[in-house]
């Protein structure tokens, strides 16, 4: 009976994340990622599933305010709260903000989710390249 519910039930999307190499020196940009749509709280959890162990946990995000759906002030993924901020800041329109306690600050180029593939698979690369 469970291959039958499998075989019915949607697979969720792939991510589509790309994060810059581990060098010596900071990046300003550490990665691009491509959400399926601007429903962050559909979105997040998917994000932070696919970020790497050494990462530690994200307590908090900062997206831009005019850019995703209304959100709440946090929510719980994978039994952890984690807070969401949003700013307004025109400096960086399409970027997410990921913050780990003691482990570090990482910031995504957000690639919008209507993005031709055509256009977004060069904008992923060149974030992971680390030049943008």
């Amino acid at each position: 009976m469970t291959a039958a519910l499998d075989t019915l039930l949607p697979s969720p999307p792939l991510l589509r994340l790309r994060l810059a190499p581990r060098g010596a020196l900071p990046h300003p940009i550490d990665g691009a990622w491509w959400p399926h749509s601007y429903d962050l709280l559909t979105e997040l959890p998917r994000l932070l599933a696919g970020l790497p162990g050494a990462w530690g946990h994200i307590s908090n995000v900062t997206v831009n305010g005019a850019t995703w759906a209304a959100t709440p002030g946090r929510m719980l993924v994978f039994n952890q709260v984690v807070r969401l901020s949003r700013c307004t800041a025109a400096s960086a329109p399409h970027t997410v903000c990921l913050l780990a306690p003691n482990r570090g600050r990482w910031d995504l180029l957000v690639v919008p989710p209507d993005t031709p593939e055509s256009l977004a698979e060069p904008l992923m690369a060149a974030a992971a390249g680390g030049d943008v």
